[in-house]
């Protein structure tokens, strides 16, 4: 499509000079060159034509000169063309009026044809790159406002609400996710199996940003859909495996940890699909952690046979699960704050209820990683088994 150029000057002469000069880009269709007598009827024609990209505009005319056009122009508050000014030799105060009011460039009389040709074509090279820039601007606005709407929409399938079992006094749960990015791909979800038992899960999928919240809400929607079927936690593991290996892209993948945890005696059954394996931390603060029998991530290998573990948990005892983006989470000399530090807070905020643990043991990490970029989700569940009163 031609570039339209409005063309703003009192001189009869100067429209038959310009379609002479640039016939060829004319006859091509580079150029489409439109011609104004004053910047009054250079601003009607404006009003007419959005096309118009660039203005070539001298400065002395009759009933509106160019000075006060640039700055009609100005008015107008659209940077989507360039203005260059046409102004005598030596007129050094005008051109630099003419610039602060918003003129890309200028040209000296007598008009020095390849000088303009070389001035157009600079100034509509710098009107594509900001063309380039807007749109780039538009993109990135779009692309902010779909990560906005996918942050409501996988906030929205993890449990938020708390307490999460107001009703049930032999237990206490709290989870969080702080993601590293708009979205994450970190999980967890609990929800009860039957009367007695309680489903816990917590994972981390492969990769990062869009398209690893799409595989982690596809990889709760299986897990969830699986265990309330109140089947044991290494079987519900190995269909879900089968499924996403069907299912998913080769380089996809979850680390899972999943939990049936029994209120009436404190039996926790729980398989691990690859994932950091979790913590008790008992009434009097000692922290043990889970011994889980090798389990391969979700995701990559079907028909994988998963073992399940058993431990009991006694009255005032406290379930941690947690991913990596606590352990590996940096500080700014690049250390990692790693299991010993999650210990040793775990056993400094042990009497802490559910909720100020997760909240706390977070707050250290960030701390921790105060000034560093995060690079991982970091995600905390904790349940409680309560004392019968």
């Amino acid at each position: 499509m031609a570039v339209k150029i409005l063309v703003v000057d009192d001189e009869p002469d100067l429209e038959l000079l310009i379609e002479l000069n640039f016939r060829r880009q004319i006859a091509d269709g580079e150029f489409r060159f439109v011609f104004a007598r004053n910047g009054l009827e250079a601003l009607q024609k404006l009003e007419r034509d959005e096309a118009i990209e660039l203005i070539l505009t001298d400065i002395n005319m009759p009933e509106m000169d160019g000075l006060t056009l640039l700055s009609r122009i100005r008015e107008r508050e659209n940077p989507l063309f360039r203005s260059i000014i046409v102004s005598a030799y030596g007129d050094i105060d005008n051109i630099r009026t003419a610039m602060n009011r918003g003129a890309f460039d200028f040209v000296i009389k007598p008009i020095d044809l390849t000088d303009l040709e070389i001035t157009i074509r600079k100034s509509l090279q710098d009107l594509a790159v900001l063309k380039d820039a807007i749109r780039s601007r538009d993109q990135l606005t779009v692309i902010k406002n779909e990560l906005s709407i996918a942050n409501e929409i996988q906030t929205s399938i993890l449990p938020r609400n708390f307490p999460a079992f107001p009703d049930r006094q032999e237990f206490d749960i709290f989870a969080q996710m702080i993601p590293a990015r708009e979205v994450g791909g970190d999980l967890y979800d609990f929800f009860p199996i039957d009367k007695n038992r309680i489903g816990l899960i917590i994972g981390d999928v492969s990769g990062k940003g869009i398209p690893a919240a799409m595989f982690m809400a596809v990889s709760k929607t299986l897990l969830k859909a699986t265990a309330i079927k109140g089947i044991s936690a290494d079987t519900c593991l190995g269909l879900v495996n089968n499924i996403l290996v069907e299912e998913s892209l080769p380089s996809m993948f979850v680390t899972v940890f999943y939990g049936v945890f029994d209120t009436r005696n404190g039996v926790l059954e729980y398989c691990s699909g690859g994932h950091c394996p979790g913590y008790v931390i008992s009434r009097a603060g000692e922290v043990r952690q889970l011994k889980a029998k090798g389990g391969l991530v979700l995701g990559i290998l079907a028909d994988f046979e998963y073992e399940a573990n058993l431990i009991t948990l006694q009255p005032g005892d406290t379930l941690f699960l947690y991913t990596d983006g606590i352990t590996e989470a940096n500080n700014c000399q690049e250390e990692m704050f790693e299991e010993q530090r999650l210990e040793n807070a775990l056993q400094r905020h042990h009497s802490l209820d559910t909720t100020s643990l997760v909240q706390r043991l977070i707050r250290d990490v960030q701390e921790y990683s105060r000034g560093a970029e995060q690079h991982d989700d970091i995600t905390c569940l904790a349940l409680r088994y309560l004392p019968k009163a």
